[in-house]
């Protein structure tokens, strides 16, 4: 496992880490604490050493983060844990980021991860008109100042919210979707962040699964997976889907990228290794459902760089197949 360092946190982190929205089962499936325990485990003795989370993650919320400070309460290891906060709003609105409840949500976290201070507290995707609120994040500021977060940053939906973002000094990372789908962070938000050392953390780096080219115009989802029900956003943000690319195109796309690369059934190695091509990423976090899932994840880190034909040829396949339908929306 290779490591780098998370911006100004100055956390060195496994460059693969570990994102736990579907740890304990696939979407859709009853939250299994120790199938979740055994991810966790294994993670953490390949060498990941960031683990990220959110208060809402799990059949019921709080149960990803319960399973993580019960695992690591058992180990010896540094690990960085990075939990979120905000979607347990209802209704999710603005109005809601206020001090009452981000104190509420911050020591519910606290208690469950079995921390006095959180590692890394991210507010989660939260409403547009959040990120031009100057008192949300001076009160993160006062946290950092209580010693209940040790850094924050945002996990956002669009460009152009991290980059509204970063403009505020102590944000510290920016969590994106980021892969061979969704190519638009790279020109702005890359290079910003890296002016103004924020980490970038890259979440659905394999396109909910699409990315590693295992499934077909007949793969059936379960009815509570959101890769059955969100395609068109009705419940949350449909870039949270598929990374907003419409399904069938997508299967297109990956047949192409098959191509360019020499075991094409280990597409997902190769996304998540395309994504570690760029040096302003600090962490990538594929999630997994089941141990092997870790095992295969991790082998990114040590996989050869791609080539120049490669990256290229990715960036081409995107302008002919994703791009009209993508960039302008995120």
């Amino acid at each position: 496992m290779k490591y780098r360092i998370l911006g100004k946190t100055g956390f060195k982190v496994s460059e693969v880490g570990l994102g736990t929205w579907q740890v304990g089962g696939r979407w859709g499936d009853p939250f299994d604490y120790k199938n979740a325990e055994m991810i966790l485990n294994k993670a953490i003795t390949l060498g990941i050493n960031f683990i990220d989370t959110a208060d809402v993650y799990g059949e019921k919320a709080g149960q990803s983060e319960r399973s993580i400070g019960q695992v690591l309460n058992l180990r010896n290891e540094t690990v960085y844990v990075a939990t979120k906060s905000g979607r347990l709003l209802n209704p999710h609105v603005a109005e809601g980021y206020n001090e009452e409840n981000i104190r509420k949500f911050v020591d519910s976290s606290r208690k469950r991860l079995h921390v006095d201070r959180i590692d890394l507290l991210q507010l989660h995707c939260p409403p547009p008109e959040v990120y031009y609120d100057l008192e949300v994040f001076k009160l993160l500021d006062t946290l950092k100042e209580e010693d209940k977060i040790h850094h924050y940053g945002v996990s956002v939906e669009k460009v152009e919210e991290a980059l509204e973002a970063i403009k505020y000094p102590n944000v510290a990372t920016v969590q994106i979707i980021f892969n061979m789908f969704r190519l638009k962070p790279v020109e702005k938000v890359f290079k910003e962040s890296k002016k103004r050392n924020v980490g970038i953390i890259v979440r659905v780096p394999l396109a909910s699964g699409l990315l590693t080219g295992k499934f077909t115009k007949h793969t059936v989802f379960e009815k509570n997976d959101h890769r059955f029900f969100n395609r068109e956003g009705q419940a949350f943000d449909k870039g949270e889907t598929f990374s907003g690319v419409d399904y069938n195109i997508g299967l297109k796309a990956v047949k192409k990228l098959k191509e360019l690369f020499p075991e094409p059934e280990k597409l997902g190695l190769y996304a998540l290794r395309w994504i570690l091509m760029f040096d302003e990423v600090s962490c990538v976090i594929p999630g997994a459902s089941n141990v092997s899932h870790v095992e295969m994840n991790v082998k990114a880190s040590d996989l050869a760089p791609l080539t120049e034909r490669q990256m290229i040829g990715v960036e081409q396949i995107y302008n002919e197949y994703l791009r009209s339908s993508v960039h302008l929306l995120w």
